[in-house]
């Protein structure tokens, strides 16, 4: 039977407004990655290459400044909370651009 009224395409765009059926993505949207070990390996590198930097940095200011081990330990802290920043960002709901 011939689809007249144009059931189908309705009903399609009805799911997809719903989040039922999900809108076909087109590359380098940069969201989340598929699957759960691609968010496991992102949140993985986002928490620790926040502490390396936080630590490093520290690590480099007190050797220039002779303080050792006080501004390793405070960008030591620095950088584990941007770390957990970038997670609470990462799973943070987004809203759907509309249309």
């Amino acid at each position: 039977m011939e689809n007249r009224d144009g059931f189908d395409d309705r009903l399609r765009q009805a799911r997809t407004r719903q989040g039922l059926d999900p809108k076909p993505r087109t590359g380098g949207e940069g969201g989340l990655p598929t699957g759960p070990w691609g968010i496991g390996f992102r949140a993985g590198v986002e928490v620790v290459s926040a502490l390396v930097v936080g630590a490093a940095l520290g690590f480099g200011l007190d050797r220039w400044l002779g303080t050792f081990p006080w501004l390793f330990l405070v960008f030591f802290f620095v950088g584990g909370a941007a770390g957990v920043l970038n997670l609470y960002r990462l799973f943070k709901p987004r809203p759907e651009a509309g249309p």
